[in-house]
């Protein structure tokens, strides 16, 4: 299998904006054959004065699709910046995609959660299965006036326990619920819940445009995927791809959207 080459940070958690990176070379340990491969995009802030967020979003959906083998995409929130009337425009960008997505609400996501569900046909929390064997939960961490706020430890709880049986659980939730980082929040309940299900394999995060690197709190890994659109964070906009093998083996990786260059990556 060819791979691009990888940009290898200097520390596992980091932000790409204060690391000074190291090129590194050679064959990644891919999982053999996948089972499941999908893709997170956070932080596109469809509608940003200033920035070009048609261009940044057509080299998106460009990038995604050509990208082969994926099951799905989910947009970890901050889909637009703040004007309501947006949500349907940037949908009608996402319906171009090849393959299936799904919505997490960010706290630019200023709509009503009715006017959320309307849009998107999911409510705002909201969870699926995937091929028989994969739990996907998306947690909302915001309202409509863009607070920062802990999930609802009620939806994870009963979705977490209706998975538990499940091979593999992946989070998705916009803003870190730990405050690790400049623009987290405090949220220890939610952390001690997705601590107490072993089959929890990796929680993702939006929100922090400068962070694309991994944390752990009671050994779960936490991921961030930088940003792809957005007028500040790191200087590599990129998307963030998990793949599962058929052995178990979880592998995640941060490319860049502009030429496709593997920034960093981890085994989970």
């Amino acid at each position: 299998m060819n791979r691009r080459p990888f940009l290898k940070k200097l520390t596992l958690a980091t932000s790409a904006v204060s690391a000074l990176p190291f090129f590194a070379f050679g064959k990644m340990d891919f999982p053999e054959n996948n089972s499941l491969k999908f893709i997170i995009a956070s932080d596109g802030h469809y509608g940003q004065p200033n920035t070009d967020f048609e261009g940044i979003h057509t080299r998106l959906i460009e990038a995604v699709n050509g990208e082969k083998d994926v099951d799905f995409v989910v947009f970890n929130g901050d889909l637009i910046h703040d004007d309501p009337a947006l949500m349907p425009k940037v949908k009608a960008v996402y319906d171009t995609l090849k393959v299936p997505y799904f919505p997490v609400k960010g706290n630019h996501d200023r709509v009503s959660e009715a006017e959320w569900n309307r849009i998107w046909g999911i409510p705002a929390d909201f969870a699926f299965k995937v091929k028989g064997n994969y739990g996907m939960i998306l947690a909302n961490s915001s309202n409509e006036e863009g607070d920062y706020l802990c999930a609802n430890t009620e939806f994870l709880k009963f979705k977490l326990e209706e998975f538990k049986d499940l091979s593999h659980v992946f989070l998705f939730i916009h803003i870190s619920q730990n405050d690790w980082t400049k623009h987290g929040v405090s949220c220890g309940e939610v952390l001690e819940l997705i601590a107490a299900y072993p089959n929890v394999k990796a929680i993702f995060h939006g929100h922090d445009h400068d962070v694309d690197g991994i944390m752990f709190n009671s050994k779960k890994p936490y991921l961030w995927s930088g940003h792809f659109g957005g007028s500040w964070g790191s200087p590599h906009p990129g998307y963030r791809v998990c793949e599962v093998g058929e052995d178990g083996k979880v592998v995640t990786y941060l490319k860049a959207m502009k030429d496709g260059l593997i920034l960093s990556r981890h085994t989970l």
